[in-house]
């Protein structure tokens, strides 16, 4: 499927519903869709969702991206990660379909995933966008029954836009006539072109600290809309962000009729790896000895804003950076934040990633934003040198999901 890749990425849906007409419009059969768009917390919020939804007797397909460890992670029918078997079938039957055309891969790799929903029975459907939204693969269903709109930040420049307004327009290209959308916090020039869509659409909008709020008090989570006041317990994901992002999830469960058995579901049952994950077994673990080891594939600005908040919340103790990112990121944005909460960085190269930022210029990048950075050869290594100075650190291995996604694998 790569060989059929086009030189360059353009969005366009024209060779998504090229393919979609081809499997006889999949995409027409799929349960009830929930469709979640934005820059940050999109991950999370579904993962809230699928869990208040499941704690309330439901069953869920979810598609999302990227997969950290395997391929089968963006795929999940009725609750369970697609299987082998499942898979081969819907890719070889895609690849077939679209007759040696020029196609994206996570284009044909998502018609592939709406056609195994659209085989499978199941009570709703949740789909993330990969990127953008307006000519993202995922927007091609004429109706779902709600949108979601995390917060919009500046990323992807190169295909979305320079700026804040033009970013929250291919955001917005979710938006559906009459179907109603839960909004984020949004600065507000993004607020403003994501309310004249909805306007011109006649969707109804719910959103944050208009419509629907939502804080922390006394460890308790506080959420409240215009049906009342619920007191909740914190969401196990971790930050004072994944408040936020409960607060969307809950405000998504009300929307669509749910009660307080799935908003309770959704805060204590979410699972969602590689978002300030604690690793607590496999080698890594056993090579860190005392220190604690930690995992984030935050990768921008917004994302090293919430990552430092969290780690100014954690009991007292020296936080050393594992970091490699893509050479597609802001680094400078995401590392300045972070540099006052931790005591040294370790820059490495993502294993097999072409657009790895090299070792060394993330090194570079960490020191101009006020880190002690050194370069290390892998992360294994990193850690071996953390721990011989610091035994009892926190360790936190962070900059990109696909790095992440590299020690899932490697951690076993």
């Amino acid at each position: 499927m790569m060989a059929l890749h086009p030189k360059i990425i353009d969005l366009t849906l024209d060779r998504v519903w090229r393919l979609l007409a081809a499997l006889d419009h999949p995409e027409r059969a799929l349960p009830p869709v929930i469709h979640i768009a934005g820059t940050n917390g999109k991950g999370s919020t579904q993962a809230m969702v699928r869990a208040g939804l499941e704690a309330a007797g439901k069953s869920v397909h979810a598609y999302t991206s990227p997969h950290l460890a395997r391929f089968h992670e963006r795929i999940r029918l009725a609750g369970d990660l697609i299987t082998e078997e499942a898979l081969t079938e819907v890719l070889d039957e895609c690849y077939a379909a679209n007759g040696g055309e020029a196609i994206t891969y996570f284009e044909i790799t998502t018609v592939a995933g709406l056609l195994a929903f659209a085989r499978s029975p199941a009570d709703y459907t949740l789909l993330e966008v990969g990127l953008g939204g307006r000519l993202d693969a995922t927007n091609v269903v004429e109706t779902p029954a709600l949108t979601v709109i995390t917060p919009v930040s500046i990323d992807h420049q190169q295909f979305l836009g320079e700026t804040l307004p033009e970013i929250a327009g291919e955001k917005a290209g979710i938006l559906k006539r009459g179907v109603p959308c839960i909004v984020g916090r949004q600065e507000e020039a993004a607020l403003e072109v994501i309310e004249a869509r909805a306007a011109r659409l006649g969707a109804p909008l719910f959103t944050y600290g208009q419509h629907w709020h939502v804080w922390e008090e006394r460890g308790r989570l506080i959420y409240q809309d215009e049906n009342g006041l619920m007191d909740l317990p914190l969401p196990v994901l971790q930050g004072a962000h994944q408040v936020e992002n409960a607060g969307m999830a809950i405000a998504a469960l009300r929307c669509l009729g749910f009660g307080e058995t799935a908003c309770e579901g959704a805060l204590r049952d979410a699972v969602w790896p590689a978002r300030m994950q604690r690793l607590k077994e496999g080698p890594l673990v056993e090579r860190a000895g005392t220190a604690e080891l930690w995992l984030d594939g935050g990768h921008n600005p917004s994302a090293g804003e919430a990552l430092a908040a969290l780690l100014a919340t954690l009991p007292e103790k020296p936080t050393h950076l594992i970091c490699g990112m893509l050479n597609t990121k802001d680094i400078g944005g995401y590392l300045r934040p972070l540099a006052a909460q931790a005591a040294s960085l370790h820059a490495v190269s993502i294993p097999g990633e072409t657009a790895t930022l090299p070792a060394a210029e993330t090194a570079e990048a960490a020191r101009k934003a006020g880190l002690a950075a050194v370069e290390a050869p892998d992360v294994a290594t990193a850690i071996t040198a953390i721990t011989a100075k610091a035994p009892n650190a926190r360790i936190l291995i962070c900059g990109s999901l696909y790095l992440a996604g590299s020690i899932l694998r490697e951690n076993g």
